[in-house]
């Protein structure tokens, strides 16, 4: 709210501080003061007594403001246009981001499936041997893998949240899913199958028991290294005719949660 500020200056008897007019012409201001400041006495009778009266008006410049500034009566149709064009593009993106989500998350398995065994069982062998050996303390060398897989998820994601278009709103996708997976083998690989941490309620959900139980015939190389993969395990084992020993490690898992 604006307000403007005038002062009028007025001599008047002081009899009548101020007249009947003076309170009239004041009035349909919103906000007035007035303040007397009373002249040393003149040697002149007590009748003829005069005084400065200093008015101060405050006014209200409210209604002065709508009329120069008024408000929009509506979007034009060009604006209207604009801004469907601004949601339907943003709609795409949503779409896009969603799509490469999915395709990162389930890609990641086929990556994680390879790279288990054509690096780290083979060229990289020395480090991820720790993982197959009693673990001395709460980490192990083979944990520096989890840290490489984040780098380039963390690199995708940030590029695609700081920046607009379709190719990095890909890459956000792209980097969503990677970490969204990685959540995801952490909760399962390390908490559920070897249990590093707790994993309160999964540990009774079906699809994870049988997870668990094929990650953990990997350990036993009864299949020479199979399942490599985490989440598709169950499946590869009973590719390579091992459903049955699936079933019995299996029935392990269900006793000991039982026990506990």
């Amino acid at each position: 709210m604006a307000a403007g500020l005038s002062v009028s200056v007025t001599i008047k008897p002081l009899l009548r501080s101020c007249s009947t007019s003076d309170f009239r012409r004041l009035h349909h201001h919103p906000i007035s003061a007035t303040v007397f400041a009373p002249l040393p006495r003149l040697r002149t009778s007590f009748a003829q007594r005069r005084s400065f009266a200093v008015c101060f008006v405050v006014e209200d410049q409210r209604q002065s403001s709508q009329i120069e500034s008024p408000r929009d009566e509506g979007a034009s149709p060009v604006d209207a246009e604009l801004l469907a064009s601004r949601l339907a593009e943003k709609l795409e993106r949503k779409k896009s981001e969603r799509f490469t989500y999915l395709v990162a998350a389930v890609g990641m398995e086929f990556w994680a499936r390879w790279a288990h065994r054509a690096l780290w069982h083979a060229s990289l062998w020395h480090m991820h041997e720790s993982h197959h050996k009693a673990r001395e303390g709460p980490f192990e060398l083979n944990d520096v893998f989890a840290v490489i897989n984040a780098v380039p998820a963390v690199g995708l994601f940030s590029y695609g949240f700081f920046n607009k278009g379709f190719v990095p709103g890909l890459c956000f996708g792209a980097g969503l899913g990677i970490t969204v997976f990685g959540i995801a083998y952490m909760f399962v690989h390390d908490g559920l199958v070897h249990k590093r941490f707790p994993v309160g309620p999964i540990a009774n959900v079906p699809y994870f028991r049988r997870v668990a139980a094929a990650h953990q015939l990997h350990h036993t190389d009864k299949f020479k290294g199979v399942p490599y993969g985490l989440f598709l395990g169950p499946k590869e084992v009973e590719e390579v005719g091992g459903k049955e020993e699936l079933e019995k490690e299996i029935s392990k898992r269900i006793k000991l949660c039982k026990k506990g």
